[in-house]
């Protein structure tokens, strides 16, 4: 089974990384496409523009329902399954993103999301 790790872009590049996805929308600020090493740029998963505004004006705040918000954009996503499919041959994968906030960032979300539909 796959395993989903978590990243951020300013971190580090390890071997035991594996395949590396980049899951923010934007490119990342400070960062350059040179430097940052990845194998995928899977921006059709990330959340929806609207959503990321209404989520950024309140962080915190807004996270449960953010989590059922994002949670829904996945299902409604072909390019989920997609995803699925290009991971599964990997033994691990790390999701990279910017956001400086480790615990109310979508990538967690994410990663979940995966793991449970990973499993099936």
């Amino acid at each position: 089974m796959v395993q989903v790790r978590i990243k951020r872009v300013y971190e580090d590049f390890s071997e035991t990384d594996g395949y590396r996805v980049l899951v923010d929308k934007l490119w990342s600020r400070g960062i350059k496409k040179e430097w940052l090493k990845y194998d995928y740029w899977a921006k059709d998963i990330t959340p929806s523009a609207a959503l990321r505004r209404w989520f950024h004006e309140d962080i915190p705040g807004h996270w449960n329902d953010f989590v059922v918000m994002y949670q829904k954009e996945l299902e409604a996503s072909q390019a989920v399954a997609d995803f699925l499919t290009l991971i599964k041959p990997h033994l691990v994968i790390t999701l990279l993103y910017a956001s400086k906030e480790p615990v109310y960032n979508h990538a967690r979300i994410l990663r979940d999301y995966l793991e449970m539909h990973l499993k099936e």
